[in-house]
């Protein structure tokens, strides 16, 4: 191909995956292939400078900002660094700025694969917070960063002005924990910790944000007022005086321990909390640093080792089907063990039956693997197909209990249709205890775990019938938890209608949900005796969540379990009645830190009055209500009209 047209098929092959990286939070291509990628058309527009294209990926930190987000500008662009891929190539930046600096001393950090992020402070107060966007303008995500608590909101002994950059990344726990639950719930899941990172961050609501438990490690100095460094190393001494979670970074002078160190990190990156795709090298001197300065897409003085991924040939001994709280199947290969990245892998997700037509998998099949994020094993391809072997079909009925298995309206999924399948009472007992369910303190998951091995639960409405000997069975002295736990149980029967349907589990009717229902029906049985027409009639109530609510309510196990219920003396009556309808129609957004009500107070006020709480300001909300330190959603409202009012006024409102 002339270089000419390799130039624009590489130009447009990468931005398309900048495009899905920054933008979408939808990677498809790998990292390490866009690594190559962008390095081919680099040495192409070295060759052929008059080729290059006004849009060509090498002239770009990132990508573009959203527009649902207000536009930053950064003070100091957040630059990309210089990738190099081999030993050697590190040797010649080392060599290179060892012949600038003989005495030169570096700084060498893992190098945290998430989503960069710069914070700015006025007189010790965070103010601020910006995705890196390109570079140049980022997003204003304030009220997300907020939700990360090693994020100080005040620092001591503060500049009148500071803004430093850091990572945010989602721990690899909590990554584990996110997938296993969205799993279960039948959704996609995250490709690996820096996409649901980046996808975290960037939710409207910050509640979401503040669920995923996101976390950050800051690494550099942006600007500061009044305060001069020698050193990074002083710089980040300085900030971790000052609360900040600050990268782990050790200094070298010999390049030879440059090098051991990278190695070192690689070696013991599955220690890690976070996940790492590198090592960054950097000049400690920070004089050094500003007399070599920058290219017009990253510094000189700074060089990030990626560390390429490991894909090994393992075999598929068997294929597996779990079932999740919302009756999903999902399938796992059993592998042949191997040793990957760091651990010894046994299993591999296969996601859904797509996943494995694509692939052309049957049990035996030789296959390529290798940790997606160096988390997830995944399976890359077959390499070699069993003789005659057929590929792997999910079977059409439950594992678990027999129930018949249908296909989710999106086709990606299969979902056991059994109200009453075994392999999904742990998680569904747990779901109906939580808080905002049935709200049964003291049930957590040892007990209902406990509960289900004793046989005597098999169902949500079983622990309504539970006496106390069975009860003393679950400790070995004394009966004053078991009376406790059954006199939380009994006082669950009196929770509203809303709690109740929230806790049947039915899918896609989450809290929210069950209000609006509990309003419009009044009782459990309206509910149950609804058509589908008169449920697509309720607001925010779909036509595919509709079918699902006559579709669990059709089931025989789902009937007795009601009859069950109905007969423990469960409330299956709305008793959230609006006492005077003064917000009829009226949307209310609270935001801010509230120090007269509580958020949940504030909305159950709201919609007792016939009001709505929303997460997000638009041009339908009414009234927004700010608390303290209020952020872009009081800018947001400003910029539209909407009337803002203070926590006295809302009280005034509702007395």
């Amino acid at each position: 191909m002339e270089p000419k047209e390799r130039i624009r098929e590489l130009t447009e092959l990468l931005n398309d995956a900048n495009t899905k990286y920054y933008v979408l939070d939808a990677p498809e291509m790998p990292d390490f292939m866009y690594d190559q990628y962008l390095r081919e058309l680099e040495d192409l527009e070295k060759q052929h400078p008059e080729l290059a294209l006004p849009d060509s990926p090498t002239k770009r930190v990132g990508g573009e900002a959203l527009s649902q987000f207000e536009k930053v500008q950064h003070p100091v662009p957040l630059m990309s660094l210089q990738d190099v891929f081999s030993t050697g190539e590190l040797q010649e930046f080392l060599d290179k700025m060892k012949e600038a600096y003989p005495s030169a001393e570096f700084s060498v950090e893992p190098k945290i694969d998430g989503l960069s992020v710069a914070l700015e402070y006025e007189n010790g107060t965070f103010v601020r917070g910006a995705t890196r966007g390109d570079g140049q303008v980022g997003e204003d995500v304030t009220e997300n960063l907020k939700t990360i608590r090693s994020i100080p909101m005040t620092i001591p002994d503060a500049p009148a002005r500071l803004i430093v950059r850091g990572e945010v990344f989602m721990p690899k726990k909590v990554f584990e924990e996110l997938n296993e639950k969205r799993e279960e719930e039948g959704k996609a899941l995250f490709a690996n910790p820096r996409n649901a990172a980046a996808g975290s961050l960037r939710q409207l609501d910050p509640k979401i944000a503040a669920k995923r438990k996101l976390d950050i490690l800051v690494f550099n100095v942006q600007l500061i007022e009044g305060v001069e460094f020698a050193t990074h190393e002083e710089s980040l001494k300085y900030l971790k005086d000052r609360k900040f979670k600050v990268v782990g970074a050790k200094f070298y002078s010999d390049a030879a321990k440059v090098i051991r160190r990278i190695d070192e990190i690689n070696d013991t990156r599955q220690k890690l909390t976070f996940d790492i795709d590198g090592a960054v090298v950097k000049l400690n001197d920070l004089s050094q640093r500003e007399r070599l300065g920058a290219t017009s897409k990253f510094p000189k003085w700074a060089a990030a080792y990626k560390y390429p991924p490991e894909i090994k040939e393992t075999v598929v001994e068997d294929i597996v089907i779990q079932v999740g709280r919302t009756g999903v199947l999902t399938p796992k290969a059993v592998v042949r063990p191997v040793r990957l990245a760091g651990t010894t892998v046994t299993n591999a997700t296969l996601h859904n039956q797509d996943f494995i037509t694509s692939l052309g998998l049957s049990i035996g099949d030789t296959v390529k693997i290798r940790k997606a994020g160096e988390i997830i094993p995944e399976i890359l391809e077959v390499s070699k197909h069993e003789n005659r072997a057929e590929i792997y079909k999910i079977p059409s009925v439950c594992p678990v209990c027999g129930a018949s298995v249908e296909r989710d309206a999106d086709g990606a999924f299969l979902r056991c249709t059994g109200a009453a399948c075994p392999a999904q009472l742990s998680r569904s007992l747990a779901h109906f205890v939580s808080r905002d369910a049935m709200d049964i303190d003291g049930l957590g998951k040892n007990i209902v775990e406990a509960l289900i091995d004793k046989g005597f639960v098999r169902t949500p409405a079983d622990l309504y019938y539970l006496t106390l000997d069975e009860m003393k069975q679950l400790w070995s002295k004394g009966d004053t938890q078991a009376k406790k736990l059954l006199k939380a149980i009994e006082e669950s029967k009196g929770r509203d209608l809303s709690r109740l349907i929230f806790a049947l589990g039915i899918r896609q009717v989450g809290a929210k949900a069950g209000k609006t229902l509990a309003a419009h029906f009044g009782t459990l049985d309206a509910l149950m005796a609804a058509s589908l027409e008169e449920l697509t009639n309720v607001d925010d109530v779909g036509e595919v969540t509709a079918q699902n609510i006559r579709d669990w309510f059709a089931q025989s196990s789902a009937r007795e379990m009601i009859e069950r219920l109905r007969s423990a003396g469960v409330n299956f009556e709305n008793q959230r009645v609006v006492s005077d309808a003064r917000f009829a129609g009226m949307t209310f957004v609270l935001t801010g830190a509230l120090t007269k009500f509580t958020r949940d107070r504030a909305t159950e006020q709201i919609e007792l009055y016939g009001g709505k709480a929303s997460g997000s300001v638009s041009r339908k909300t009414t009234y927004v209500v700010v608390g303290e330190n209020a952020g872009s959603k009081e800018r947001k409202a400003r910029e539209l009209g909407i009337p803002i009012l203070s926590e006295d006024d809302f009280l005034a409102m509702i007395q």
